[in-house]
């Protein structure tokens, strides 16, 4: 059997060593996991993690600068791909932050900030554990209880055009999209790899995953 390789995407910003390091331990001893900014080693990977934390608007100056935005747009589209935080929100088409900056447009939908004033309780970033409700059944929240605890960090959440796409939600004065799925792709607004046994689990089953 061949090596699956596995391209952690590194744009210079976000938790790279974290992530990396919680799919390497997740993963079995024929899956060899990178980290990356060279977009030939995206080409020939065999899945993708797309993680990162930070602004829009310097992650896909960052993304430009390396080239990599054509590979990252056809490996979405094509391979085992899995977003995480702001690698779920560069996806869609528009992000309001920064003044407004066109993302990837792999997902047709906007990026807004949490407008939550009349719910004085709460703060903006949402920041800390809060529940997913599974919206669809999906391989990646295989042995991942229902309503469990995922740790989140951000200020905006996604908006897709397509409602199918939403695979689980959260509540944080408003109720968004949690997580996005359609084929091959998979994306996360919370940190699996912040989030204990479930985001190793949700990691292990991504590396499992043939995308189908």
């Amino acid at each position: 059997m061949s090596q699956k390789l596995v391209a952690v995407v590194d744009y210079g910003m976000g938790n790279l060593r974290s992530v990396s390091k919680a799919a390497e331990h997740v993963s079995n001893s024929n899956t060899k996991v990178i980290v990356t900014s060279h977009p030939d080693e995206i080409e020939l990977a065999d899945a993708i993690i797309f993680p990162g934390q930070g602004a829009a608007k310097a992650c896909m100056n960052a993304l430009r600068e390396t080239g990599m935005i054509h590979p990252i747009q056809k490996a979405a589209k094509e391979k085992p791909f899995l977003g995480i935080c702001m690698g779920l929100q560069v996806l869609m088409s528009h992000s309001d932050e920064n003044n407004g900056i066109d993302c990837l447009d792999v997902i047709k939908g906007n990026v807004k900030h949490f407008d939550i004033a009349e719910h004085t309780e709460l703060k903006v970033p949402h920041m800390g554990w809060n529940q997913i409700n599974q919206t669809v059944d999906h391989p990646l929240w295989q042995n991942i209880p229902q309503d469990s605890r995922f740790y989140y960090v951000h200020s905006y959440f996604v908006q897709p055009e397509n409602k199918d796409y939403i695979a689980g939600q959260t509540t944080h004065g408003e109720t968004f999209p949690a997580a996005l799925s359609h084929k091959n792709l998979f994306a996360i607004q919370a940190h699996p790899e912040k989030s204990a046994d479930h985001g190793l689990q949700l990691l292990k089953n991504f590396l499992q995953w043939n995308g189908q």
